[in-house]
């Protein structure tokens, strides 16, 4: 398998979150007009398996046409075309498995999803939609206020700055020269399958680039906090040796820990393209995932905005960017 990214064009409008429980997007692809894209998703503690799915429900992909939206029921009823594996074409309605999200949701709207389904001896009992993609909006002109942006291959990476596990204050322009890999993660993620294996990812990534001295030179990590106020250096510094293995006596010469201020967290999470909503209680923080690969000019590589990248293979496409 080879691993993938996804890069959207500069100036991209609106929230695009690829996450575990609550997950609207909205892509609008029209000619001569703008792309806009918005959602919503949830990272909540859950069971296993899929992100916010339950063990033993199953789980469907629906396309159709969205006739009534009822924000007081939270159900919307879609127009729909046949359900492989679960039913015929037909119209119905569909409770969201985050009500919240309807309002960004409209008659007219085409859309695709997962249709969640908990199945009992006698049949389906509870039946919900998630990460709800609009493919075609039937109000373009509504623009959402804040306009994220999707990493591209070759876009300069602006030079945010944050403050380490170290208490120092570092910057992305300083790591000029090498290649960066970065990811955003808070040390109070309950949901093992986010930022605890994004952790985990580049512990091992770190272990195997530790293995040829001249690539370990030329590459560093880098882990940004979303949650500045709770995510201090001691928690980072605590955290971060965790990961590494070496607790106390982690130097983090290659792998930084570190929290943009609260001023400028807004502006790294958008041109990441992170949502974050809920900040202040880790169990419902609902955050995206963003992984990006930054070159040697720092320019971006690639962006791996879900979890399902690989550890060897970008472990690979690190070395191969450092010249290995």
């Amino acid at each position: 398998m080879r691993l993938s990214s996804e890069a959207g064009a500069p100036g991209v409008m609106g929230r695009r979150y690829h996450l575990c429980m609550k997950n609207v997007v909205v892509r609008v692809f029209v000619v001569a007009l703008v792309c806009l894209g918005l959602g919503v998703t949830g990272c909540r503690k859950g069971g296993g398996g899929d992100a916010g799915v339950a063990s033993g429900t199953k789980v469907y992909s629906m396309r159709g046409k969205i006739l009534e939206v009822d924000p007081g029921s939270g159900e919307i009823t879609v127009d729909h075309k046949a359900i492989p594996g679960f039913m015929d074409a037909m119209a119905m309605p569909y409770k969201l498995a985050d009500a919240s999200t309807i309002s960004e949701m409209h008659v007219g709207d085409v859309i695709t999803a997962r249709v969640l389904v908990q199945d009992t001896p006698g049949g389906p009992y509870k039946t919900q939609l998630d990460h709800v993609v609009v493919v075609a909006q039937a109000r373009p002109d509504n623009v959402p206020k804040v306009q994220y942006h999707s990493p591209t291959a070759g876009e300069e990476v602006p030079d945010f700055k944050l403050l380490n596990q170290s208490g120092k204050t570092v910057h992305l322009a300083q790591f000029k020269g090498k290649v960066l890999l970065l990811t955003f993660i808070y040390t109070r993620c309950p949901m093992a399958d986010f930022c605890p294996r994004m952790s985990e990812n580049f512990a091992e990534i770190d272990r195997g680039l530790a293995k040829d001295k001249d690539v370990y030179a030329k590459t560093h990590l880098l882990s940004v906090s979303f949650d500045p106020a709770y995510d201090t250096p001691k928690v980072l510094r605590s955290y971060g040796g965790a990961h590494t293995g070496r607790f106390t006596e982690e130097d983090f010469k290659h792998w930084d820990f570190a929290a943009p201020t609260l001023a400028e967290l807004p502006k790294m999470e958008e041109w990441f393209d992170v949502g974050v909503t809920g900040a202040g209680d880790p169990q419902t923080l609902m955050h995206s995932l963003s992984t990006v690969l930054i070159g040697k000019d720092g320019k971006v590589i690639g962006w791996y905005p879900q979890k399902d990248w690989q550890v060897g293979e970008m472990e690979e496409a690190v070395k191969k960017a450092a010249g290995a």
